[in-house]
This record gives structure tokens, sequence and C-alpha cells, in this order.
């Protein structure tokens, strides 16, 4: 629960993100790691993607999978370790993730490729940036693929990584869900109230998460007295 609490930042503190190319706006976007189970995913999901034409973000490798789908990225984010020349020189708004201290290895390399890029520095990982980015410009839902995220892990386990993405879900819970939730409702275009469903169902599972643990309690009504404080 140590992770948890030093990471509540991301719900208390906002993140200076930059001014993009690409509008957010009123739009849906998709959210691309090179997580478990990405390219079934993007399978799945293109019936929704000519539908909705939502933002597409990718997370480091996730550029890679989207250009091996046919799709350009609109917003590549990460540390740029995982992602080609190509994927970089492809005209996407580039950020690079820093760490906490304000090192962004990323930085170098853009600049010998002559990549136009900006820099984020926040907690967590390039993931978790990645969603809070499209929440913060105005996404009005958020699809994820490949991301690495599971309640039980995180209870178990009490992975470091696992804390911010708890955190960042908690955040974005009410327009994020998750990719194969979106294809049983896309083989045709659909209206808002399925997606509405979806996305009340995430929330749930999360809420049962939290009910189930004494110490996510503790944690959580913490966070929310910090945020009515505010």
């Amino acid at each position: 629960m140590r992770h948890l609490r030093e990471e509540g930042e991301l719900l208390t503190a906002g993140i200076d993100f930059p001014l993009l190319a690409t509008s957010f706006r009123g739009r849906h976007a998709l959210v691309v790691a090179r997580g478990p189970g990405h390219k079934r995913d993007l399978r799945i999901v293109r019936a929704y993607v000519r539908d909705f034409r939502p933002v597409l973000v990718a997370v480091d490798g996730g550029a890679e999978a989207l250009l091996e789908e046919g799709w350009r990225p609109d917003v590549i984010v990460g540390d740029m370790d995982s992602v080609s020349d190509d994927a970089l020189r492809s005209g996407a708004d580039v950020l690079v993730h820093a760490y906490r201290e304000g090192h962004a290895p990323g930085e170098e390399r853009l600049r010998e490729l002559g990549v136009p890029f900006a820099t984020i520095s926040a907690p967590g990982i390039s993931e978790d940036v990645a969603l809070l980015l499209a929440q913060e410009k105005g996404a009005e839902l958020i699809v994820a693929v490949g991301t690495h995220f599971n309640l039980v892990e995180f209870l178990e386990r009490n992975r470091a990584g696992m804390s911010s993405t708890f955190v960042t879900r908690l955040k974005v819970g009410e327009i994020l869900v998750d990719a194969k939730g979106v294809s049983q409702l896309v083989s045709r275009r659909v209206g808002a109230w399925p997606l509405v469903a979806l996305v009340v169902a995430g929330l749930a599972g999360i809420v049962v998460a939290i009910a189930a643990s004494p110490a996510l309690r503790s944690v959580f009504t913490g966070l929310a007295d910090r945020l009515l404080s505010l």
C-alpha cells in the first residue's frame, strides 16, 4: 500500500501536459501498449476504429503494433526505447516520459533524428501518462489495448508499477473501457448507452476490489479526503 499512497499525487496533483497538434476534444481515444494480447485486441477493434476514428495513442512499442495493422499513430508516449525511427518520423506528436527528477533518456535520440518532441515529467509508468493525457485533453471515451492491469495481481503482489496504474484507473475510470468489451458492440455502429453500460461495469469491478480490501478502503478514503480539501 506504500506505493499507492506515494503515487496518489496522480489524483491530487495535475500533470503539465504540453499543447498538441492532435485534438482529442469530443473524440474517442484508443491507447495501445504492446502488452499481453495486444495483437488479438487490435484485430478485433478494427470495426470500432473504422466507425469511430479515435485518436490513436501509442505507448512506446505500441507504435509498431499500430503500424503493423496499417494505422499511423497520432501520439506516441514513452521513453522511446522500443520505437522505430520510422514510427518516430511518422508525423505523430511525440511526448517523452521523463523520470521524476526530469531525466529523459529518449531526448538525445530524438534530437539526433531531428524529430520534434515535448517532455512530460510525471510519476507512474508511460501507460498511465497516456491514459491521463487522453482524459486531460478532452477524450469522450478511452479504449485500452495491451495495458498491464490486473486487480488480482495488484492485491497479491503490491508491485510499484501497479500502484500508479490503479490510481490512474480510479481517475479516468468513468470514461475508460477495455478493447474486448468494445469489440462486442461494434460489429456495426452503436449508440452511447451500451458504451455507458461498459464503463459502469468497469467501475463496479474497481468498487468491488476496494470493498474487499480494508487496506485499499483506507487508502481510497484518504485520497478522497485530500481531493475534497483542495
